[in-house]
């Protein structure tokens, strides 16, 4: 559900018993209205079903707005096709952290800090030999994200936003190296380092499918149809993965778990397919 505002209007419930619930309105400011039902239970007595999320909103967020059947699609809201055209990942990455696209110094500034941080401990290389080289890409993922927490464990106090911001600017970082080191495990190649010269797209086909004994051509067309994938993949509102983690979030564990725990429902073959 977009960002909302609650005006004055009630929807009355009377249940079978003659009991009574006067609920707010939520009204968005794009898509349905929506009954807050959080006092439902104290005044009446009865709970809501809705297996499946098929009628409920579950948060407020100004981040993300789809409509499938129309075909829209908003990151703050900027129509997916502007930002296609017109921007990188990185700076769409910018935008959803910040509300806002970047300015030139903005952008050199956090594309920076995304280079600082594209490499792992060299002790998760030996954590991922560890693997059988027919492991499932996704229970390598899974593995591995969640060991983060055994490795970058200095600021993981969820309650503080720098702590928060951190985390996610080592995963944005760190997730091309690790994926493309759960291939080359799969293709039995050796591991290929981060090269921050090249940007985020470029530099992991690097490291998918460069080898040492050569250098590698990067086809432009193809860093771009990544870029650009990745943009259409950047967020989707609130799926399964997503409901995921913000319900292992909801109990205080560390963002590392909690995004290990929303690659296990991406895994699932009911999310659509749209990891592998």
């Amino acid at each position: 559900m977009s960002e909302a505002t609650t005006n004055h209007d009630v929807v009355k419930i009377i249940t079978p018993e003659g009991g009574t619930a006067e609920l707010p309105v939520i009204r968005a400011e794009m898509g349905p209205p929506t009954f807050d039902i959080k006092s439902l239970h104290k005044q009446t007595g009865y709970f809501t079903y809705d297996s499946g999320f098929a009628a409920t909103g579950a948060c407020k967020s100004d981040i993300t707005f789809i409509d499938g059947g129309k075909g829209i699609l908003l990151y703050r809201g900027y129509p997916i096709e502007q930002l296609a055209e017109s921007s990188n990942f990185m700076e769409i990455t910018y935008l959803l952290m910040n509300g806002e696209l970047p300015n030139a110094q903005e952008y050199e500034d956090f594309n920076h800090l995304i280079t600082r941080h594209t490499m792992v401990h060299e002790k998760i290389r030996s954590f991922m030999e560890g693997f059988q080289y027919d492991a499932h890409p996704m229970a390598m993922m899974m593995s591995v994200i969640g060991s983060f927490s055994a490795f970058y464990h200095d600021g993981m106090n969820v309650n503080n936003p720098e702590d928060r911001r951190m985390a996610a600017i080592r995963l944005i970082a760190k997730m091309p190296t690790v994926a493309a080191a759960v291939y080359k495990n799969y293709v039995g190649q050796p591991f290929m380092y981060p090269q921050n010269k090249l940007g985020f797209s470029e530099r992991l086909l690097h490291m998918m499918y460069g080898v040492p004994a050569e250098p590698y051509e990067i086809s432009p067309v193809a860093a771009k149809a990544l870029d650009l994938l990745f943009i259409l993949h950047a967020d989707h509102e609130q799926n399964a993965s997503t409901s995921t983690v913000r319900l292992v979030g909801s109990t205080g564990a560390n963002p590392f778990a909690c995004i290990s725990a929303g690659i296990a429902s991406l895994w699932g073959p009911a999310h659509g397919g749209a990891n592998e």
